[in-house]
């Protein structure tokens, strides 16, 4: 390697910049910058400079690789530093609602506590943040082509729905009303009636209700309410039985494992008889 050592300029007085060129190996003909302070402390790259210098000396504008002061950056930082004088002379208002930044060094920043539970604080509310959020319409209709698979990876078969539920609103199939009850069900505790208002079937997109269903209004019967209960009563049974045929399924099959064990061990004793 060839060494080259010289005084910087740029720094204060004492500090030597030294350029280190590698004569062999894949990076051959690279150079690498070192800086060395009067008491011969070794900095390897600019935030270590900037670390050990502090405040003493402003680095916004220096160059590591060249070692000199880039006139460019200079010049805008003067700029800024007069354009904000000029606005505080002005006394024009703080209009910047950021956290206040503390800049230990010229490129470091760091995040300050920002002090907000003073006693002569008061907190005040925000009336439109109370009030709900408006609803895209059909906004339902994103849920179309959603799927549910077993794990054997074939499509479950969706539910039927009640003939009496019928859909409201442009394209509203079989898919986007049963999404629709099942998401108002999901997202609203609020009872579902389906669109009340006969003006939504002519123009559902002025008197569609969002916090309802892509349904017309609907009743549910007692009869509704018994077929339901039997439906759930056939499942129930169903799943119970086959419960009940998997765990005498496997106790079949402990049993084998029990036998056959037994019959390997009588003959292991009569081989050992022989």
């Amino acid at each position: 390697m060839e060494r080259k050592r010289w005084e910087c300029s740029a720094l204060p007085q004492g500090w030597k910049r030294e350029e280190v060129t590698r004569k062999s190996g894949l990076s051959a003909g690279k150079s690498d910058v070192y800086y060395y302070s009067p008491s011969g402390k070794k900095f390897r790259s600019k935030p270590q400079l900037a670390r050990y210098l502090g405040n003493s000396m402003d680095l916004s504008s220096f160059d590591f690789r060249t070692g000199k002061m880039l006139m460019s950056k200079l010049n805008k930082n003067r700029q800024r530093l007069r354009y904000d004088a000029n606005n505080q002379a002005k006394g024009k208002p703080d209009l910047n609602t950021s956290l206040p930044v503390r800049q230990t060094a010229s490129i470091f920043k760091q995040p300050v506590t920002k002090v907000t539970n003073h006693p002569s604080n008061k907190v005040k509310t925000d009336p439109q943040k109370a009030i709900d959020q408006p609803r895209q319409l059909f906004w339902e209709k994103k849920l179309n082509g959603l799927n549910a698979f077993d794990i054997a990876e074939e499509l479950v078969k969706t539910m039927e729905l009640p003939k009496g539920l019928q859909g409201v609103g442009p394209g509203c199939t079989d898919e986007t009303l049963l999404s629709a009850i099942a998401s108002a069900l999901h997202t609203s505790t609020a009872p579902i009636t389906g669109q009340l208002s006969a003006a939504v079937e002519k123009n559902p997109g002025v008197w569609l209700n969002t916090t309802q269903p892509l349904c017309k209004a609907f009743m549910v019967t007692d009869e509704d309410i018994r077929k339901q209960e039997e439906l759930v009563y056939n499942v129930r049974k169903k799943l119970e039985e086959a419960l009940m045929a998997d765990m005498l399924a496997h106790v079949e099959e402990a049993s084998c494992d029990g036998d056959a064990v037994k019959e390997e061990g009588d003959e292991t004793e009569d081989m050992e008889d022989v």
